[in-house]
């Protein structure tokens, strides 16, 4: 029985799983807690599309059913139940899937693009004139969140609290619960803000919802969409630009053409998903799966990195094609991520706005040094310190929407 954690390059570890174990490798989420890690392809598949046999609701959890997972536990921010469409399936599922499918296709891409080119030169503005930074901390940690936050219609300082709780909630360590306590205190506290006083945003989009019939499932709504839409952003951001300043043939490749913007994002996909590990499902009935006996309330964690790099039924990764789109770094089936363009639409601007304005980027570590957060659900860099070669000036709008962050009002706004 492995132990589950990931703050170091997972993949060997992956090779012993499957050498040993196969497509489905028994392991421990913290001490006497287990859960099946799901590595192929072909499984994962399986377990997306039946939703009546694997479920996404937490209640059938046997280990949490008969006490084996502590309430202090800090998986519970990530595993347990919520009334939202990630613990949903079938009906309520598609009711619940509704607000967020519809909350989508409220945004408008040109705007939402122009909004993220502006956050994405304000924050460059913030340490170009120093000529070095760190790209995790002074920058793609914080890309997703401001955007959300705006959607939401919460301002930059409430943008990076929720960054700060949402770290904690992931990580899904000793102070996980404190952080979702923190993030759902400043979504309620909006949500209230909204039933006083509506606006044009998402937040008055969810309460005004006929699918949505509970303040709570309000609140969930919002979570699960800003929890998910950050954590995976930021860490696509951060994959990209850490192949760029540490694989000098990829950053020849994009930044001479040959390799396009998005087909550098999609390469990323199938080297680091966003979702190294995706919680979770659980068996309703005895089953066998990848050659395994899986019993009722069985935890199923769907390991997307593993699958993409590691399957023997996929070719090697370094012989797929530019622009392959064939990963499961968004899940598939019923649950598939029903944010993925917006993602990418963030992703792309933050990636070409770093290759546009910092020439000469070079890290100041060794690739080796680079240390990883330890959730056991994503893998982005603690920190990516940087120096290039030309300080930039300010541009118009971005010194506009500096002093907008400053006096608390949201960027981009009008």
């Amino acid at each position: 029985m492995t132990v589950f954690t990931q703050a170091q390059d997972p993949h060997p570890l992956y090779r012993r799983l499957r050498a040993t174990h196969g497509p489905v490798a028994p392991v421990l989420l913290e001490p006497g807690v287990t859960a099946w890690l799901v590595m192929g392809v072909e499984e994962i598949r399986v377990i997306t599309e039946r939703e009546k046999l694997y479920s996404r609701d937490a209640r059938n959890w046997r280990d949490l059913d008969e006490g084996r997972v502590p309430p202090d536990s800090g998986l519970m921010p990530m595993m347990a139940y919520r009334p939202n469409v990630v613990g949903a399936d079938l009906k309520e599922h598609r009711r619940l899937r509704g607000p967020l499918d519809d909350g989508v296709a409220r945004f408008d891409h040109r705007t939402l693009r122009r909004q993220v080119r502006r956050r994405c030169e304000t924050l460059i503005d913030g340490f170009a004139e120093r000529g070095w930074a760190d790209l995790m901390g002074d920058y793609a940690a914080h890309v997703p969140m401001l955007a959300l936050a705006a959607l939401f219609g919460l301002d930059a300082a409430q943008g990076h609290e929720l960054h700060r709780a949402l770290i904690a909630l992931f990580g899904s360590q000793d102070d996980s619960q404190e952080g979702n306590r923190t993030f759902e205190e400043i979504l309620r506290d909006t949500l209230h803000a909204r039933q006083r006083q509506p606006t044009d945003d998402l937040t008055s989009a969810f309460l005004s919802h006929h699918d949505l019939r509970t303040e709570d499932e309000v609140l969930q709504s919002m979570a699960a969409m800003i929890s998910a839409g950050n954590e995976a952003t930021t860490c696509w951001i951060a994959h990209t630009l850490y192949r760029v300043i540490t694989d000098p043939a990829f950053e020849a490749r994009l930044r001479g053409g040959d390799l396009g913007v998005d087909e550098a994002l999609d390469e990323v996909l199938w080297h680091e998903p966003p979702m190294t590990h995706m919680p979770a499902r659980y068996a309703l009935r005895d089953t066998e799966l990848g050659g395994r006996r899986i019993r009722r309330g069985d935890c199923l964690v769907l390991g997307l990195n593993a699958a993409n790099a590691t399957d023997p039924r996929l070719p090697p990764l370094d012989r797929r094609p530019p622009g392959n789109r064939g990963h499961a770094a968004f899940s598939a089936g019923p649950h598939m991520c029903p944010a993925q363009d917006a993602a990418r639409l963030i992703t792309h601007t933050a990636v070409n706005t770093v290759l546009h304005r910092l020439p000469g980027l070079r890290l100041t570590i060794g690739p080796e040094e680079v240390t990883f957060n330890p959730s056991p659900w994503t893998r982005r860099p603690t920190t990516l310190p940087v120096v290039f070669s030309t300080p930039l000036r300010r541009t118009p709008s971005a010194r506009r929407d500096r002093a907008r962050v400053r006096s608390g009002t949201p960027a981009g706004s009008a």
